[in-house]
């Protein structure tokens, strides 16, 4: 059967809302009958990373309808059913809308003032008797550019604390550390274009089409158009996205990935589909320290001594140039065979696919998500990835290259880009280096003495240093970490075991981390306030203030400075009769100019329809970096420079398969991994408040094989209960239906916060990018 673009948006939203929404919503925009509204207004979509363009319709102050634009490049007038819902997630019945302050163990209301003032006492108290490094704060990739950039100004240039953190740690950490390592330079260097230029896409651990339905219509309509393109879906368990159309859907064993991407690329070697050339030219093997841990132990990164922030050391790779021929050696045992073992995948099948990305007649992109970030090696599988593209030259080129596809609409953009995580500064600076902390001091307008070179406390050590009590003060914005961090019992814990801790939680709805606050602050969201988010595909795009935020809620920026001016520093956010939002941003625009990271002025983004992707010179886009003829910043003769790198040269990294930190045993014999669904997005705080959505997945189920569900006594919606070393869960049991885990694999996604699956999960990480692991640890089951 083929299926168009349009057909699948329709069948995907159709298997998920369509009893409980209304066929309107199904059906292409220039088929929609149109609201009655005063005005419709740009904006890019407030969910997921693909940064559809979506219009906006105003009616009498309030947002009442949205449709797809037709002039956004990304989407092309579609959206999928949590695009079409975002009206309903402004309005909510519960919003939060008055600051609020714990007394007594209730909440009680208060006035901006006194929450603010309440605030910087805080900040200002913990800075005085414990240093700066007490004080914390925790963002996210729903911030705004602006937010952004204000919140690390404000804390690296003003406190004088590098203790700032966003939630892409969980999500995007890994892509970050696996694009540094190689290329020298973070973010993806093509585009999506390449969905509509290539005949080949890889999808790796990563179900796109729920998770990125408007990209996976694209995937469906190059299918369409010409029979020879092929779709892989690798898999740990049967999605969406090993259904037809996929042409080869492979399921392998959770933590294999390595050991199958070697495989790959010793077929290469073998079969002479080395682009022998483009390495020679282009690329250096290296290899990189070994049985590197899995920041299980609090003492991991504290050279063994009881954790403090004085003995806080973490880790840092270092890498040793080897010959190709070297590389060529270690991977002589990774055989199809041998990866077969490891993997469950048969050999045979695993040669079809590395003759796919060794083809040259093929074009190739390669797409994924969580299933390789979050991991104990999401470093080394990133870098695996990029080997298979190295090693046939099909990189940075019109539908060839590795694509990492991003949750958050601004992970990249504001999280990334702005440098609003404990080691960097904004465009790609580094806290450790000085000659970036001096730049730093002349843009700011601080003593360079001001800006810490110490990394500050990564996700994972922020909320074990709260735990413990290092951290006395941390403020938590746009994210609900006590639901989404692994091993969450543990850190809920420690967020209310007293004593001079005080947590600081800015909010929309209630949400599993404001009821654990000591001051909530209700903040605006989306269309009421301004904004800029920037995409997977390093697309930055504006949006005006629309509607008025309900009550006394606040924009995010504007706490960020308010708070700035009680702590004395809010001359930092001072700049003349220029408004502040223009103001931040041209700042901001300073540190990637000539740098490969080219911003056009903050003028151009509010009249642009759709953004443009960086680096922008002269005001033109680009979207392949890297390639002569399309990146400015690689000369006429060069062809392919990886400048990211001193020598322009990306690095093709030998990088070993090694045991997880757990696995399945008699005791706990079930693999677990999490994820989401189409119809809700992260912990569900806003989706789960659209009546339409709550009806059409109304709770988190546990999806079983139907052979272990027979095994366990067990029928599709009975209770189960999902045990782990570190905590438990009950929920129902869903046997069949969107996905199918093989035996000895449950699936269960995190966005109930009545079914708190993260209290299960593992909390070791990748000691390179510091990015947990949701997608593997061992589990019993038992009916409940």
């Amino acid at each position: 059967m083929r299926i168009d673009r349009r057909e699948f948006i329709r069948a995907t939203v159709t298997a998920g809302v369509v009893s409980a929404v209304g066929a309107d919503l199904l059906v292409p925009p220039e088929a929609q009958a149109q609201p009655v509204v005063d005005r419709w207004q740009k904006a890019p979509c407030r969910f997921c990373g693909t940064g559809c363009g979506v219009l906006v319709g105003v009616r009498r102050g309030r947002v009442v309808a949205v449709r797809g634009d037709a002039e956004s490049a990304v989407n092309r007038g579609l959206l999928c059913i949590k695009g079409y819902s975002l009206p309903k997630i402004l309005y909510g019945a519960d919003r939060l809308t008055t600051p609020l302050v714990r007394k007594g163990g209730r909440f009680v209301p208060i006035t901006w003032d006194a929450a603010l003032d309440l605030a910087a006492q805080r900040i200002k108290g913990a800075v005085r008797a414990h240093g700066p490094e007490s004080v914390a704060a925790y963002f996210s990739g729903q911030s705004t550019i602006f937010e952004g950039y204000a919140i690390n100004k404000l804390w690296k240039g003003g406190l004088g604390t590098n203790n700032l953190e966003g939630n892409p740690r969980l999500c995007m950490a890994s892509a970050v550390t696996g694009f540094y390592s190689t290329f020298g330079m973070d973010e993806p260097m093509g585009c999506y274009d390449d969905l509509d230029l290539t005949d080949t896409v890889f999808a790796w651990g990563s179900n796109v089409a729920e998770m990125h339905p408007i990209l996976y219509s694209r995937i469906v309509a190059r299918k369409h158009q010409d029979p020879r393109v092929m779709l892989v879906s690798l898999q740990t368990f049967t999605n969406r996205t090993s259904e037809e159309p996929a042409d080869l859907a492979v399921v392998f064993k959770p933590h294999s990935d390595l050991a199958l991407a070697n495989a790959m690329a010793h077929v290469l070697v073998k079969e002479g589909l080395v682009d022998r050339e483009f390495v020679a030219r282009h690329t250096v093997a290296k290899r990189g320290l070994e049985q590197i841990g899995f920041g299980l132990r609090d003492t991991d990164e504290y050279g063994g001594q009881p954790p403090s922030w004085a003995t806080f050391k973490p880790f840092s790779d270092r890498g040793t140039v080897i010959t190709f021929d070297e590389y060529v050696k270690f991977l002589e045992p990774y055989t199809p065979e041998h990866a077969e073992q490891v993997s469950g995948v048969p050999a045979d099948r695993i040669r079809t696919m590395a003759r796919l990305y060794g083809d040259p007649a093929r074009k190739v992109v390669s797409l994924w998500t969580m299933g390789f970030n979050q991991h104990t090696r999401g470093t080394w599988i990133n870098n695996l990835l990029y080997n298979l593209h190295l090693l046939t030259g099909k990189i940075a080129a019109p539908g060839n290259g590795p694509l990492s596809l991003t949750g958050q609409p601004s992970a990249c953009g504001t999280t990334r880009e702005t440098g609003a995580l404990a080691h960097l500064l904004p465009a790609g600076h580094f806290v450790a280096n000085p000659e970036h902390r001096k730049k730093a001091a002349e843009i700011w307008k601080v003593p360079v003495e001001r800006i810490s070179p110490r990394p500050g406390y990564h996700t994972m050590e922020m909320f074990r240093a709260l735990d413990r009590g290092d951290v006395k003060v941390i403020w938590i914005n746009t994210t609900n970490p006590f639901q989404t961090l692994p091993h969450a019992g543990r850190y809920r814990t420690g967020a209310r075991r007293g004593g001079d801790r005080f947590v600081i939680v800015s909010e929309v709805y209630p949400s599993e981390t404001s009821r654990l606050a000591d001051l909530v602050l209700p903040s605006a969201m989306w269309v009421e306030k301004e904004g800029m988010f920037g995409n997977t595909e390093r697309r930055t795009q504006h949006w005006a203030k629309m509607v008025e935020p309900p009550g006394r809620a606040r924009d995010d920026l504007w706490q960020i400075v308010e708070l700035a001016k009680r702590l004395g520093l809010g001359g930092l956010f001072e700049y003349g009769d220029v408004p502040l939002q223009k103001g931040l941003f041209e700042e901001y625009r300073r540190w990637g100019r000539g740098k490969g990271k080219d911003l056009a002025p903050y003028e151009v983004y509010t009249k642009v329809r759709g953004g443009l992707r960086w680096p922008v010179v002269d005001n033109q886009e680009t979207r392949w970096r890297y390639r002569e003829g399309f990146d400015p910043y690689v000369k006429k003769g060069e062809g392919v420079r990886f400048y990211g790198n001193p020598d322009g040269r990306a690095v093709i990294w030998a990088r070993p398969w090694e045991a997880p930190p757990e696995a399945p045993d008699g005791e706990y014999p079930f693999w677990l991994t999490t994820g989401r669904v189409l119809e809700h997005w992260h912990t569900g705080t806003m989706t789960r408040r659209v009546p339409e959505l709550h009806r059409a997945v109304p709770f988190a189920p546990v999806w079983l094989h139907d052979d272990d569900a027979k095994a366990l006594g067990v029928a599709d919606g009975d209770r189960v209960r999902v045990a782990s070393r570190r905590g438990e869960v009950v929920a129902r049991a869903r046997v069949g239906g969107r996905n199918t885990p093989p035996r000895g694999t449950v699936v269960v996604p995190f966005f109930d916060e009545s079914v708190l699956i993260n209290v299960v999960t593992l909390d070791g990480y990748d000691p390179i990018s510091k990015q947990p692991d949701f997608k593997k640890c061992a589990v019993r089951v038992t009916k409940a």
